[in-house]
């Protein structure tokens, strides 16, 4: 078994890769509202949550994952009462019918960030993303 680490953090030189896969697995660290400069977006939690959730897709994405191949998706709300706007965000990404198992507590966030998002995605070791295969 190897293991494949793919990213650094894009600021702060801190000891860990944007996500890691061995096996088929892929364990994507959590993401937060940074733009592609590594600034931190302001802004309401649907403008937080949209940032998040696209640097997410953007990570597996560049590991060959889909967001269809996500088994489990946690999330940090820092004030839960931003948890119905959150949902509407995260719908845009995660269909019903492809919906992971989730976990979504409160958490104390750093500076201004409303949310951050982790997730664990699998796929058979040796097959490429859908999207890659037909693209």
């Amino acid at each position: 078994m190897s293991i494949q680490r793919y990213g650094s953090p894009q600021r702060g030189g801190l000891p860990f890769s944007r996500a890691a896969g061995a096996d088929g697995w892929l364990y994507v660290s959590g993401q937060v509202p940074r733009d592609s400069d590594g600034e931190m977006v302001a802004g309401t939690m649907g403008k937080q949550a949209l940032v998040t959730l696209n640097n997410l897709q953007q990570v597996l994405e560049s590991a060959g994952y889909t967001l269809d191949q996500v088994v489990r998706v946690g999330v940090w709300l820092d004030d839960p009462r931003d948890f119905a706007e959150f949902n509407r965000v995260y719908a845009k990404f995660f269909s019903t019918e492809h919906a992971p198992a989730r976990v979504t507590v409160q958490a104390r966030m750093m500076s201004d960030l409303k949310v951050e998002v982790d997730c664990i995605a699998y796929r058979q070791p040796g097959k490429q993303a859908e999207r890659q295969a037909t693209s």
